[in-house]
């Protein structure tokens, strides 16, 4: 029984009993077209028949129409020849206005399906055909099932079916939402749950009927079976993840679903038999673009649940005194009004906050005076976990900044289920490509050279957002070869539209257009090392070598989350060239580099709050590498009185020293040409590591750095280095200042004195 995904013990299918299906033998085949009209009386629109002339069809047997929907015939004097009678959601199922011609031919289930397909379990969506006669009463589900199983035995059903149904005196609209068939000829061959109009089955007395609450929930409905799925389960049964269309999140939603609706679809006699509530709180947070606003207008579409409320964060604030608390108020005001009303059969109203850090701050943090923002963080939290508890409420608040959002709304009870929504990774990002271009395909307007897995590789550390502009900007790139701005003709040619294409060149022009602004600040990183890493002496290479055997200990070892390396040596070393030579090499998704460049101008707190964030971003990506350059400068350090920022100071060494979340991996490297500074300042303790970076000290070195510069001929490098030893010249130079004197020698009219002149100056 498991298999059909059934409750209960059930009689076998094995030994089913049902009244006999049509039988088709002799029936003649030949479709007919036939008028549409409405059916004679109430008495057929009640059981879902079609009324047509003996004449034209036998009494009992199955027709299809339009070669895709399927009813039982029944005979009326009412009907004309040539006619055929269906009611009211027969032809709205149909897509059928009064007198149209459609085809109608007898339909043998059997030979359609190949099998013998007989409904396992039915899902149907129940209304009230009419809102105004909508009453508060109690359905049981067993008598709804018993007398929709009477008024329609043996008849064949498929989703998307619109069926009226009248009980106990009132009258309901129904809607197949998804079914599952067995074969009785082989009770183990089980199909899977169908929503698609072209799976159909027999309904026989062994069907398990399940309701559910339609859209508008005004139907009231109880089961006597504690083991029946709740009438308004929050997922609908026919959901699939990609319906979404939301690519590479396919573990968060897992998540979002075991810990926020999983117990939602369970019947409340076995959550209250567990002892548990529901969750009252989901918190999405994460970079900007990754998706967490989509999920929140997507979020309806998965849930069988009533419109959720949408609420901008900052919507809720007031002017006026005790406004924005009475807001909050009011958006529970409707969940609270059913629950006391309904107890735990009542609905699930979903509120959603997008920018939730921008109303619920931490309290005491705004400093305003007025005590407004600290009054609606209090409302909240009394409304989510108060004295009077809620058990029918979701609320999904949005955030970038989780950081800012006051400690008591993220503790269990409240946003106890806090997903973070990240970057996808390389299949996410296919996933992505194909959702954004999927139109595209459908409508070949897409040429065969594009190639989304190689896209997908190329796109690394873009968000969704930033895909979805990467298709737009490729697009762009494609509409603007049929158009000639600016040349007096921007009139279109209709024969250049319709063969337009966008191809992979477009893509690949797009990838310039469209920059990610998460990830590897390559243009910072590569203006460190714009000439290029010289290796004039073999210890440039053992640098290297050391910072690549780092950059594995943090991407490969369980136990290095997090790692420090202090890059230290002369001024104009070249120790910042190094380190970000090393950061580019490891190919880490998320590089960035912290210098006072980026900061000149700052307040101390800002910059405080500078480096607070990029090392937050450093927690975001699974590997990442923070190039902390010149320290000593910094934390503002001057010689002249020995003065510091102690504040910057603090900062830096507790996030030096501070490990990312436990699936992270952090490589910091550091550089400073005050060593006995940062020993004075007591903050070398926070490096795991150390790197000395030397200065140029022989001829031979000098050498090999004007031979890499492309410097002088062989002939005039020997004469520079004969006479620079015979000058006796101690070498103790950076390669930056060697490398600045070769180029401006390079522009003398005679290079060789001059390289010797300035060289001689600066050692």
């Amino acid at each position: 029984m498991e298999k059909l995904g059934l409750s209960g013990k059930l009689p076998s299918f094995g030994r089913a009993t049902h009244n006999a299906a049509p039988n088709m033998t002799g029936v003649d085949m030949t479709p007919r077209q036939l008028a549409v009209a409405n059916c004679p009386n109430n008495a057929y629109a009640l059981v879902n028949v079609a009324a047509v002339s003996a004449s034209d069809f036998p009494e009992n047997i199955y027709v299809s129409v339009n070669n895709l929907f399927v009813f039982t015939t029944k005979h009326s004097n009412e009907v004309s020849p040539g006619v055929i009678g269906l009611n009211g959601n027969q032809r709205t199922w149909g897509g059928w206005s009064l007198n149209q011609s459609v085809q109608v031919k007898p339909f043998d289930l059997f030979k359609y399906s190949g099998k013998q397909p007989y409904l396992g379990t039915l899902d149907v969506e129940i209304n009230f055909r009419s809102r105004g006669k909508a009453v508060d009463t109690q359905f049981d589900q067993d008598d709804l099932a018993k007398q929709f199983l009477k008024n329609f035995e043996s008849q064949i059903l498929s989703p998307t079916q619109c069926l009226i149904f009248e009980f106990k005196g009132h009258i309901f609209d129904l809607k197949v939402k998804s079914i599952q068939t067995i074969d009785l000829g082989d009770v183990e061959m089980v199909t899977p749950v169908s929503s698609n109009i072209q799976t159909k089955g027999i309904l026989i007395k062994q069907t398990q009927i399940n309701f559910y609450k339609g859209r508008d929930g005004l139907v009231n409905l109880k089961s006597s079976n504690s083991l029946r799925p709740r009438s308004d389960a929050v997922i609908r049964p026919d959901f699939k993840f990609e319906d979404l269309g939301v690519g590479g999140l396919d573990k968060e939603f897992t998540k979002i679903f075991r810990r926020a609706f999983a117990s939602r679809i369970f019947p409340p006699s076995v959550i209250e038999k567990l002892g548990i509530s529901h969750v009252k709180g989901l918190l999405l947070h994460g970079p900007p673009g990754t998706g967490k606003t989509l999920i929140a207008r997507k979020i309806g579409t998965m849930l069988n649940a009533r419109e959720p409320k949408i609420v901008n964060g900052p919507e809720i604030l007031s002017k006026y005194v005790g406004s924005s608390e009475e807001n909050i108020r009011n958006l529970f005001k409707d969940a609270e009004a059913e629950y006391k009303a309904k107890g735990e059969e009542s609905s699930l109203h979903i509120i959603i906050f997008d920018e939730l850090d921008s109303v619920f701050k931490q309290r005491g943090s705004r400093g305003d005076g007025t005590g407004v923002g600290d009054n609606v963080v209090n409302q909240l939290l009394a409304k989510m976990d108060g004295v009077d508890q809620l058990n029918n409420i979701l609320v999904i608040g949005m955030t970038n900044r989780r950081d800012l959002i006051d400690s008591a709304l993220l503790r269990p009870g409240r946003f106890e289920v806090q997903v973070e929504i990240q970057l996808p990774d390389e299949q996410g990002r296919l996933q992505i490509l194909e959702i954004q271009t999927k139109k595209m395909r459908e409508n070949n307007m897409m040429a065969p050279d594009v190639d989304l897995k190689q896209l997908a590789a190329l796109t690394k550390n873009f968000s969704g957002a930033e895909i979805e502009g990467l298709v737009k900007s490729a697009s762009s790139f494609a509409i603007n070869k049929t158009v000639n701005i600016g040349k007096g003709n921007t009139k279109l040619n209709p024969k250049e539209i319709a063969a337009m294409k966008v191809t992979m060149q477009e893509f690949l022009s797009a990838l310039e257009d469209v920059t990610p602004a998460f990830g590897i600040n390559e243009e910072d990183l590569k203006t460190c090392v714009e000439g290029g890493v010289f290796r004039y002496s073999p210890r440039v290479d053992e640098i290297l070598k050391n910072g690549a055997r780092y950059v594995r200990q943090v991407r490969d070892s369980d136990k290095s989350r997090l790692v420090s390396l202090l890059v230290h040596g002369p001024a104009g070393s070249g120790k910042t060239a190094l380190s970000a030579a090393i950061a580019l090499r490891s190919e880490f998704p998320f590089i960035r580099l912290i210098s006072a460049d980026e900061m000149v101008g700052m307040s101390e707190s800002a910059k405080i709050a500078y480096i607070d964030n990029t090392f937050r971003d450093a927690y975001k990506s699974r590997l990442n590498i923070l190039v902390v350059d010149s320290l000593e400068t910094l934390v503002d350090w001057v010689p002249i009185g020995a003065r510091f920022s102690n504040n910057i100071l603090q900062t830096l060494k507790v996030y030096l020293k501070r490990k990312p979340p436990s699936d992270r991996r952090l490589l910091i490297i550091s550089t400073t040409s005050a060593y006995s500074v940062l020993q004075q300042m007591d903050v070398l303790s926070c490096f795991d590591n150390e790197i000395a970076v030397p200065n140029i000290t022989n001829l031979d070195e000098f050498n090999n750095v004007m031979i890499e510069s492309e410097f002088l001929d062989d002939a005039g490098r020997v004469k520079v280095i004969n006479e620079l030893a015979r000058l006796n010249i101690q070498f103790n130079v950076g390669v930056k200042k060697a490398l600045t004197n070769i180029e401006t020698a390079r522009f003398d009219d005679d290079p060789e004195s001059e390289i010797i002149e300035l060289m001689a100056q600066s050692v």
